[in-house]
This record gives C-alpha cells, structure tokens and sequence, in this order.
C-alpha cells in the first residue's frame, strides 16, 4: 500500500499465492493469465498488525534511512543489492541481508558517506561508495550470520 499526503491510500491485492508475483517476474513486462483471482465476496475483512520490527529488521532499518534522509538512503538501497546479490550467490545467508546492510549504514555514516549529495554525480558516488564499503564488510557479516 502507498499512502499520499493527501491520506489517500492506493492498494495492490491479490490472492495469497506466491505463484501470482513469481509468475509476474517471469513474464515481465506482460502478465499471465490463468491464476486465482482475489474474490471479494469471500473477503469480508482485512486485518492489519503493526509491523514486527524484530521479526522484519528490513523495515526497521529503512524507517531509519527515511528518518535520517541526506545519502542514507541511497546506502541503504546499495548495500541491499550488493547483500541480495551475495545472498542469491550463497555467499551469504539469508539473516545477513539485514547484517549488512546495518552494518554498511553504520560504517558510511562514519566516513561521511551518508552527506546530503549536491548533484546527480555526488549522488552517484555515494552509491558507488557504499557498494564498495558493503562488499569490503561482506566477509565479517558472512562469518557471523550462518
């Protein structure tokens, strides 16, 4: 779900079978036909829960990017995809996506790489910088989250 400021809030719902957004990968930029449809006469209510912070670090740590704002982030998003990159290569557990990522955000807002960038090229270093920095702690991570 996507909340405006106006409050408005735009939804994508769809029955819960993870053969819908597999399906939507494989076709890309097309859709598949042919899967269950979301019925809405047998909906009768959602339910929604606080999110678990603990259970789902991934959240927790993007609040706090959000809430830090300048480059934070731009490191956020690169460590993740150097971690889900290592993670699909099986260099790195599952639970390590989150390590370190945490632990890339920590290390940048330490050298100054989470500055508020000027232009489209600072941008772009500190993109490059996180990379670097999150492939450099990748083996600590690795080690510890088995």
């Amino acid at each position: 779900m996507v909340e405006y400021r106006d409050g408005s809030v735009i939804a994508q719902l769809g029955p819960p079978d993870m053969r819908v957004p597999i399906a939507n990968c494989l076709a890309w930029p097309e859709r598949m036909g042919g899967r269950a449809r979301l019925d809405f006469g047998q909906l009768s209510t959602l339910t929604f829960e606080p999110p678990d912070s603990e259970r789902f670090p991934a959240l927790r740590l993007a609040r706090q990017a959000l809430l830090a704002g300048s480059g934070t982030p731009t490191v956020l998003n690169a460590a993740n995809e150097i971690a889900v990159h290592e993670f699909i290569a099986g260099r790195l557990g599952f639970l390590g996506i989150a390590a370190l990522v945490e632990a890339t955000i920590e290390a940048a807002q330490g050298r100054g790489i989470t500055r508020e960038p000027d232009d489209v090229d600072a941008a772009v270093a500190i993109d490059h910088d996180s990379r670097s920095l999150a492939r450099s702690l990748l083996p600590e991570i690795a080690a510890k989250a088995i």
